[in-house]
Formats: C-alpha cells, sequence, structure tokens
C-alpha cells in the first residue's frame, strides 16, 4: 500500500447533523477552504480497501475520469439524495459514460456511517446504488488527505488525474428531498462539461451536510 500523504492543515469540523430541517445556507456550510493537498490541482495518490477486502488505488484508473463521494448512510443529507434516487441515478448515468465512481466512507469505527464486514458488502444492494467500489476509510486518512469535511462531499477527477471539481453537490443546501427539484447539479454538470471536451464552468461549490466523523471527533 503506497503512504498517504496527510494535508497538515487541520480541518474545520461542522456541528453534528440531526434529522430535521436544515438551518439556512449560511449556518449549514464548511468554510470555502480548498485543502492544502489538492491546492495544485492534481489528485493526491491513494489506496483503500474496498467492501469486499480488495485493495483498489487511484492509480487502478489512471487515464479515465473518477468521482469521489464521500458517505455517511445515516446523514440527513446523503439520505436527501439515495432516498429519492437522485444519488444512483446519476451513478449509473456515469458508469453508462464509462466513469468510475468510488464512494468512500470516512466514519470511525463507533461514529454514525461507520461500517464493515457483512454491513458493508450489503451497502450497494441496501441503497440500490451503482457507485463501482466502495472504499473504507476509517482512520479518515484520504478524507483529510482530500480536504474532505461534509457527507455529501463530492469531487471529479479528469483522464489526467486532476481535481476538476470539488465541493458540494448541488446549489440546494438544505436535507428536504423535495429541495431537489430545479437544483443545479455540480456533478452532473461537471462531467458533461469532460464530456463535451469543454473547460468544467463550475470547479468549487460550497461544501454541506454533515460533519465527517472522524477519530479525533469521538469523545473518549
Amino acid at each position: 500500500m503506497r503512504h498517504l500523504v496527510i494535508a497538515a492543515a487541520s480541518l474545520a469540523l461542522l456541528a453534528a447533523c440531526q434529522r430535521e430541517p436544515a438551518a439556512p445556507a449560511a449556518d449549514t456550510p464548511a468554510p470555502a477552504v480548498q485543502a492544502d493537498a489538492t491546492a495544485e490541482g492534481l489528485a493526491p495518490p491513494f489506496t483503500l480497501v474496498d467492501a469486499e477486502g480488495v485493495q483498489r488505488s487511484l492509480a487502478d484508473f489512471r487515464g479515465r475520469t473518477v468521482v469521489l463521494e464521500w458517505t455517511n448512510e445515516g446523514c440527513p443529507y446523503v439520505r436527501k439524495h439515495y432516498d429519492a434516487g437522485a444519488m444512483q441515478a446519476l451513478q449509473r448515468q456515469a458508469a453508462a459514460d464509462g466513469v468510475v465512481w468510488l464512494t468512500i466512507v470516512s466514519s470511525a469505527p463507533g461514529t454514525q456511517g461507520f461500517v464493515e464486514g457483512e454491513a458493508a458488502r450489503a451497502y450497494k444492494a441496501r441503497h440500490e446504488a451503482a457507485y463501482a467500489h466502495l472504499l473504507l476509510d476509517p482512520t479518515g486518512e484520504v478524507g483529510k488527505l482530500y480536504g474532505a469535511r461534509t457527507t455529501p462531499d463530492m469531487r471529479v477527477i479528469d483522464p489526467e488525474g486532476r481535481i476538476v471539481f470539488e465541493g458540494g453537490i448541488d446549489d440546494r443546501p438544505t436535507n428536504r428531498p423535495e429541495d431537489l427539484r430545479g437544483a443545479n447539479n455540480f456533478v452532473r454538470a461537471a462531467l458533461e462539461d469532460l464530456e463535451a471536451g469543454r473547460p468544467v464552468r463550475t470547479a468549487f461549490a460550497q461544501p454541506y451536510g454533515c460533519a465527517i466523523k472522524y477519530p479525533e471527533t469521538v469523545e473518549g
């Protein structure tokens, strides 16, 4: 397994999400700063074990467009997209277009969203998902390497290994499925731009959602 280069900057974590209507957008997103590790635009290399126990490296997909999706099945902001079938539909469309979709769980053991073993293997069927692989990051190293702060938090990597989009999936920072109607999905737009051979119009969007449950957030 190749060594992970962990970003030096400490992450400002959001308050834990609750299952109730979202606060106004100004109160929900994380600070609009990009991770030092991705400041030059190149996606840092990493290797993680997937739900089936197989090591998967970003380098395995060199030359292809890759989407990274940080998730937490207990987060109402994630459930907004999955309960409505919107995330799965986007995953299926991406797969049809030859895009590699990697869903990452960076929740620490004992925290909301953590999965392992059979629960991890059953994750795809449980959520009717269409990602290529579910990657397990219980130490949070890869999440912090990419500056991921929330669930969902998204990255789009082009075939040259450059991060061409990062941040919130859309412009509706709520946990209400009905707000998906008319939302501008930045991941879909970025993939369409890449497919058309044009520059990605929106390279960064304010992330919103539940704070990723990194190990240092666990109360002793």
